[in-house]
């Protein structure tokens, strides 16, 4: 199938069809708030997809320019009365487009348009030299295929970032990166403090309190090797609560980054390896402790919807993932019981939130750690900006939207931030970084952990 094929499916129309251009995603739209522009928002990129799936412009220039800004941070489902599937819609044309590249068309990678800011001047200015670009596409393709789906790679990684930051590299780096890329800022100041007491997958966690059953965890790629301490801890807790915690082998990448970069045939080998990994009729649940990861795991049934080997077990599969905030809150048969002195802001996962609708289960966790003040965000539903990779592929729009969830941040004034998914979690050690911010980033199970030690 041709990429116009893949844009010209019923089913795609059908999804474009449901939209009534009624106007209530824009304010919804992280780049339509800083942008203004139609073209920026939820309807204009529908209107885009029409016209491509028409024939009436092509997947280069304008098309390419807007869905590429896209955050795909699925605000405007949780804001749309019509109920369009705009995640859907937007894999859809990911996938073209990648499309329209392996078949060798003038396919070039667009930067933000200028803000009305920048047209008078300020805000982020022109286009990034090809450079830029060029190195963006070599991170984003030697990420997806070289590293994601290698769970030793990514921990060997992890060891040379441990001794980069052991050494003080990090003071040598910060004076030589301001006349670099961008992207490489971006990845340098995202880096958590490593944490190199991995996670031994090679035999179960018996559970600590009286068992009530058995869990598959999923670890994920970037999380098990960079932000070790939150597998640790998520562990921990299902441990404390009576679960026996099982770590199937064969488990890979999610595929999330597969799909941001509209690679569907990749993230279906993914899918499937990670199906075949999980035998759900041994385990209460496969639990996840990332957003994104868990928003990708459960679109598996609509991914390999058509494959015959694959489709009962992909909706047997999808049936047993849970986020580790969403199983938690209705088994937290041990709640914690240690104090936790602490003013925290909750900054949700636009993949958890908006995704899969889970914004509840994780604010009542925290506030069932005893002395815990949870202070809402005025605007708890925009993203942060990291959007997968997106902070790497384009990062003046993301260093834009996260400078505005700093600025909401800063008016709650926390002393702990907590985040429910990996690229969420990098993206405010970035931003307490850039903003200057006198405040810790933690996991929601890093928090429920340090309750549980702290009564003990």
């Amino acid at each position: 199938m041709s990429h116009i094929d893949l844009l010209n499916q019923p089913d795609f129309r059908r999804k474009l069809d449901q939209c009534i251009h009624c106007g209530l995603c824009l304010p919804a739209c992280p780049t339509y708030s800083i942008n203004q522009l139609e073209m920026d928002s939820p309807r204009g990129r529908i209107a885009l997809m029409r016209a491509a799936a028409d024939g009436r412009i092509g997947l280069d220039g304008a098309f390419q320019e807007h869905i590429d800004l896209c955050l795909g941070c699925r605000a405007c489902e949780t804001a749309c009365p019509s109920g369009v599937q705009y995640g859907l819609l937007l894999e859809t044309a990911k996938a073209g487009l990648a499309g329209a590249k392996e078949k060798g068309r003038r396919v070039t990678t667009a930067a933000p348009r200028a803000t009305a800011a920048a047209d008078n001047g300020a805000g982020h200015g022109s286009r990034p030299a090809p450079r830029a670009l060029r190195l963006s596409n070599v991170i984003q393709q030697f990420g997806l295929r070289e590293l994601m789906p290698h769970r030793a790679r990514l921990r060997w990684l992890a060891r040379g970032l441990w001794l980069y930051q052991r050494l003080g590299l990090t003071r040598i780096a910060r004076r030589v990166l301001p006349s670099l890329p961008l992207a490489l800022t971006t990845m340098e100041g995202m880096a958590p403090p490593i944490d190199l007491d991995f996670i031994d997958l090679t035999r179960p966690a018996p559970a600590l309190a009286p068992q009530r059953g058995k869990v598959a965890f999923f670890t994920g790629c970037v999380q098990d090797a960079f932000l070790a301490g939150v597998n640790r801890a998520t562990v921990r807790v299902l441990q404390r609560n009576g679960y026996e915690v099982h770590f199937p082998a064969a488990q890979t990448c999610c595929n999330a980054a597969a799909l941001h970069s509209g690679d569907t045939t990749f993230a279906q080998a993914l899918a499937r390896q990670n199906i075949a990994a999980f035998p759900t009729d041994k385990f209460v649940a496969i639990v996840n402790n990332a957003g994104g990861c868990g928003a990708a795991l459960k679109g598996y049934d609509h991914l390999l919807a058509d494959d015959p080997a694959y489709a009962a077990r992909a909706r047997a599969f999808v049936a047993k993932v849970k986020d580790i905030s969403e199983f938690l809150v209705d088994h937290l048969h041990n709640p914690p019981t240690g104090y936790v002195q602490a003013r925290v802001t909750y900054v949700d996962s636009c993949h958890l939130r908006h995704g899969q609708k889970i914004s509840r289960q994780p604010r009542a966790l925290l506030r069932a750690i005893p002395g815990v003040e949870l202070v809402e965000l005025a605007q708890p539903d925009m993203c942060c900006g990291s959007a997968g990779i997106y902070n790497l592929l384009q990062p003046e729009m993301a260093n834009q939207v996260l400078d505005a969830k700093l600025a909401d941040i800063r008016v709650a004034n926390p002393g702990i931030i907590v985040a429910a998914n990996t690229g969420c979690y990098m993206q405010m050690i970035y931003g307490v970084k850039r903003g200057g911010l006198d405040a810790t980033v933690l996991h929601v199970v890093e928090l429920l952990e340090r309750a549980y030690a702290n009564a003990a």
